[in-house]
């Protein structure tokens, strides 16, 4: 027995094909705006617990110890189409004791001295060995999200804290 389809039976079926597939679409679309947009939200800068910082009685006496190699940077551009940024100093201790945790801030900041991009950044605990006296560590701040159009003067890194044994 043969079935017969009528011209109105297969327009009724594309309609309902095309209306299921827009419906998944838009399920589909909903879901990676979700995904993204939970992956795009700004988290807080990392912080380091139980740090000495400016202000504290001890900060005077051992900040002035750690210093800082002028900070040096690259970028390259990426397929994204943004700009990534690489900031690198080597960090050295002569406070006397061991540096068992540190806090830094990368900055780009524009001519007028402002801040185009910041990022801290926590080094030694959990990721590399303590900072003995008089010994050197090789630091990079790794950002992103530049664009041509940024005013990228100069770029500063400072420490913002740290923890001694």
């Amino acid at each position: 027995m043969a079935v017969e389809r009528t011209a109105a039976d297969e327009k009724s079926r594309t309609t309902l094909i095309i209306v299921v597939a827009a419906i998944a679409a838009i399920v589909i679309g909903g879901g990676f705006y979700w995904l993204l947009r939970k992956s795009v939200a700004p988290s807080p800068p990392p912080n380091l617990q139980g740090a000495i910082r400016p202000g504290s009685p001890d900060w005077d006496n051992y900040a002035k110890r750690i210093a800082l190699d002028d900070p040096e940077a690259d970028e390259s551009k990426r397929a994204l189409g943004d700009t990534v940024m690489n900031l690198f100093t080597t960090v050295r201790n002569f406070t006397g004791r061991t540096i068992t945790g540190l806090e830094l801030r990368g900055s780009v900041v524009d001519h007028d001295g402002k801040p185009v991009k910041q990022r801290t950044l926590v080094m030694i605990p959990g990721r590399q060995s303590e900072l003995d006296p008089n010994k050197t560590m090789r630091v990079t701040i790794l950002m992103d999200g530049f664009t041509d159009e940024d005013d990228r003067a100069n770029i500063k890194m400072e420490v913002t804290g740290f923890t001694l044994r």
